[in-house]
């Protein structure tokens, strides 16, 4: 029985299981992340370690601000062209579609690397309010994207009397 256990009292007869070598701080995320997946195992929440199978997939960072006259949505659309994004307006949200291809190459005395990126990615933005397609705006510089919806004018002061008959 004394052989069968795989270490006497500090003394370790079976060497350590180890995966590649790795920096530490990707070693803690990965305990976290298995300590997180174990934690809501069973609630039906989407586990941690799912998003990292999109790890290298491109997510926009959107900005929204809201006035009296206007909602402007900016986003952060870094190496891409207008040709490769797509908005459409629909009643109550902004969608926002493209599709980022990106390549480099290397070349050098003693080694040649040629890296290739690509992903695609879809933002709908609920809006808040009611907005006029036909006088909405876009523009697009230095990799930012600018979206620009007029709200829809309501009448103001509206107000029609009413009057009574009596019989």
């Amino acid at each position: 029985m004394r052989y069968l256990t795989p270490f006497r009292f500090g003394r370790r007869n079976v060497p350590e299981a180890r995966e590649f070598e790795a920096h530490p701080l990707d070693l803690f995320q990965r305990e976290m992340n298995r300590l997180f997946d174990e934690f809501f195992k069973g609630t039906g929440l989407r586990r941690w370690a799912e998003d990292f199978e999109s790890f290298g997939s491109f997510t926009p960072q959107v900005n929204m601000t809201e006035d009296e006259k206007s909602i402007v949505v900016s986003a952060e659309l870094p190496g891409m062209d207008e040709k490769d994004i797509e908005i459409s307006l629909s009643k109550d949200s902004l969608t926002i579609k493209g599709e980022k291809k990106e390549e480099a190459e290397h070349k050098g005395k003693e080694a040649y690397c040629i890296e290739r990126s690509y992903g695609s990615f879809t933002r709908v933005l609920p809006l808040p309010k009611e907005v006029n397609p036909d006088k909405a705006e876009a523009t697009f510089k230095k990799g930012v994207l600018t979206v620009t919806l007029p709200k829809v004018e309501k009448e103001k002061g509206s107000q029609k009397k009413i009057k009574i008959k009596a019989d």
